[in-house]
């Protein structure tokens, strides 16, 4: 077994998209090949309705997929294609653009205001990205939850852990996504396919991941004596931790616990252009794109 070293930890950085929804963008618009095959990963977790309430109006997708992962609140879509539907509360929705897709997510918050969610974006291989859009929708009771005896909690979303498997299939990047809380203190190692790229976001709490590289805190270990032992970096609240190769991760626990995202696919590892939410291989294929958008030709069926 080979521990992943950490080769970066950034806070996620505060953005506007939509039509004025406040969000922290993690990574995305940058280096594509940084985080192969995940292009884009935002945190939208708001208090105050007036900063979500206008949502995401129709947006084009085509090339990619977008996966969206709601913790509170909800988040009502449609599409140009007919499908309609609410993603509530623990839910997740897998979408494959494929060829083409008009769409729209409109945000509403619990009874007190609170939203908050996650939105990834997929790249998808050559041969894919003219295929027909597909939807996956998930709600909370159909995605397996594992628990350890030292409490720590593992949602399996997509991918297979601890002989779970999670309900999403038939993607691109076989990816493996999960929900993991440890509980105060705990270290844990967690194990991760070698041939995969893979990212933690850290939502609550805190922790320390082996090796990391930017502290966004310390964590202090005291002896049987109270001296202090040895102070280790500590990457808290919206925190994005960049992996290099290996086949597992070792996460220390903060004095308060910890939860985070741990998210990995295999590499497309092909050209990408990319403008906005299209995602293509070539600056033709890119125009080509934007030509449909004008002549009304966007969405259409698979070839």
């Amino acid at each position: 077994m080979s521990l992943r070293p950490v080769i970066e930890a950034r806070p996620a950085t505060p953005t506007v998209e939509g039509a004025g929804v406040k969000l922290h963008r993690a990574f995305g618009f940058q280096d594509p090949s940084e985080l192969d095959p995940f292009l884009l990963f935002d945190d939208f977790r708001n208090e105050n309705p007036e900063d979500y309430a206008k949502g995401f109006p129709w947006h084009p997708h085509r090339g990619i997929e977008t996966i969206t992962y709601v913790l509170s609140g909800s988040v009502e879509h449609r599409d140009s294609i007919g499908n309609a539907g609410v993603l509530n509360a623990g839910g997740v929705q897998w979408m494959t653009a494929g060829a083409g897709i008009m769409h729209q997510e409109m945000p509403s918050g619990t009874a007190t205001g609170q939203m908050h969610g996650f939105q990834l974006w997929g790249n998808l291989p050559a041969d894919q990205k003219m295929t027909a859009p597909r939807y996956q929708d998930v709600v909370a009771s159909d995605i397996p939850q594992v628990t350890d005896d030292d409490g720590t909690t593992v949602k399996v979303i997509a991918g297979s852990f601890w002989g779970q498997s999670g309900p999403i299939d038939g993607i691109a990047a076989d990816p493996q996504y999960l929900d993991v809380y440890i509980p105060a203190g705990v270290k844990k190692t967690l194990p991760v396919d070698t041939y995969r790229r893979a990212f933690a976001y850290v939502f609550d709490g805190a922790a320390a991941f082996a090796d990391a590289a930017t502290p966004q805190g310390v964590l202090i270990e005291k002896d049987i004596a109270g001296q202090e032992a040895h102070i280790r970096d500590l990457s808290g609240d919206r925190t994005l931790v960049r992996f290099g190769s290996g086949d597992e991760i070792t996460v220390q626990a903060g004095p308060d616990g910890v939860r985070f995202l741990l998210i990995s696919g295999a590499p497309i590892d092909e050209p990408v252009a990319w403008h906005g939410p299209i995602v293509m291989n070539t600056r033709a294929e890119l125009q080509q794109a934007f030509a449909d958008l004008r002549n009304g030709t966007f969405v259409r069926p698979a070839h």
